[in-house]
Order: C-alpha cells, then sequence, then structure tokens
C-alpha cells in the first residue's frame, strides 16, 4: 500500500494543495477547545486528575490528527485522524464505566474491551450492511448506540451524569447526520458539511469531558 496516496474524499477539496480544505481544517480547532477548557476548569478548580488529562490530551491529538488529514490529505494522515478517535472511544468508555457507572478498574475494564468489541463487530456489519450509501459514516453508529445506551443507563440509576451524555448524543447524532450528507450536498452546496462534523464532535468531547470533570466520582 502507499501511505503517501492522495485521499479525495470530501466535498470542499478542489485539488491536492495544501489548503485545498480551508474549512475543513480550521474547524478542528473546536477540538483543541474542547481539549483546553476541562484543563482550565481543573486549574481553576486546583483539582489534579490524570485519567482526565489524557482524555484532554487525546482530545486535543483528534484535532492535530484531523487537520493534517485535511490539508496533507495523504493515506498516511488518515491513520493520524482515526487512531485518536478510537483511543477517545476507547479511554471515555473506561473513564464512564469506571467514574459514570461507579465500576471498580477491574470491571470497568472488562466493560470496556466488551463494549469495544461488540462495537467493532456492529461496525463491520454495518459497512457490509450499508455499501457505502452513508459516505462512510456507518462505521460511527455503534459509539452513537454506546453513548445512548450510557444515557439510558445513567437516567435510569438516576444520575446527574444523565443529562449531559444525552445532550451529547444528541449533538453527535447531528454531526453522523452532516458527516454523511457531506457529499449528497455537494453539487449544491460546494462547500459541503463536514466541517459541521467537526464542530460538532468538538462540542460533543467537550460536554463529555465536563461530564467526566463535575460528576465523575474519583476513586480515592
Amino acid at each position: 500500500m502507499d501511505w503517501t496516496a492522495a485521499v479525495d474524499i470530501y466535498c470542499e477539496r478542489t485539488g491536492p494543495d495544501f489548503w485545498s480544505e480551508p474549512v475543513n481544517a480550521l474547524s478542528n480547532l473546536a477540538f483543541v477547545v474542547a481539549a483546553i477548557l476541562p484543563l482550565l476548569a481543573m486549574r481553576r478548580a486546583g483539582e489534579r486528575d490524570a485519567l482526565l488529562t489524557v482524555l484532554c490530551v487525546i482530545a486535543f491529538c483528534i484535532g492535530v490528527g484531523s487537520f493534517l488529514f485535511h490539508t496533507v490529505a495523504e493515506r498516511w494522515a488518515g491513520l493520524a485522524d482515526v487512531i485518536p478517535i478510537l483511543l477517545f472511544i476507547v479511554g471515555f468508555l473506561y473513564a464512564a464505566m469506571n467514574r459514570l457507572f461507579g465500576l471498580r478498574w477491574p470491571w470497568a475494564i472488562v466493560g470496556t474491551m466488551a463494549a469495544f468489541g461488540a462495537s467493532l463487530f456492529a461496525r463491520n456489519v454495518g459497512v457490509w450492511m450499508a455499501g457505502g450509501t452513508v459516505n462512510g459514516s456507518e462505521g460511527y453508529f455503534p459509539a452513537l448506540a454506546l453513548l445512548g445506551g450510557s444515557a439510558l443507563v445513567l437516567a435510569v440509576q438516576g444520575k446527574r451524569a444523565a443529562r449531559p451524555v444525552a445532550v451529547a448524543t444528541g449533538v453527535f447524532a447531528l454531526s453522523l447526520t452532516a458527516r454523511s450528507v457531506d457529499m449528497a450536498v455537494c453539487p449544491g452546496l460546494p462547500l459541503g458539511t463536514h466541517f459541521l462534523w467537526h464542530l460538532l464532535n468538538g462540542t460533543m468531547i467537550g460536554i463529555l469531558l465536563f461530564a467526566l470533570h463535575r460528576h465523575g466520582r474519583r476513586p480515592a
């Protein structure tokens, strides 16, 4: 496989140049903001939280990796885009099970592995069934289901984190819609809608990080 091969799968891209997707590239600042604000909140509160800090760093890396993919637009940059997203999903799954659901760390690890494994299976099934009809977004639908399911369980348990997680689920649903219709609306909207995927996902990640900061019960 040629890792330097060009990738052109988004509406806004007009050619192989670095700034062929300026809006898609710059909208990744949403991830940077989402990473920095919880860190500032922790600093103001005089708190130290290693797990939340790691998640903030990963969120920052999502912004950097996605920026590279929408500027350099080569296959290796696609990995720089996808890997931090996968790391954040796994990290937040563990944090949610440990901090929001109150599972001890061994059970939180087991739950994370089970949930992530199930989501990978569902992703493969979704990709096979959709056949690319939703612009490659089918791989993210299991994550949406996990997030929505978490909000439902938290609500049943009467936990305050249920509301922000539910809001994050709604924002994620909107962002998936924006990602899915990017190429479909391209003939009438040359800018496309992929930049909304970045802005809304940055918002979602910020909501989730603040939910952990405010409602996550840290072990003694």
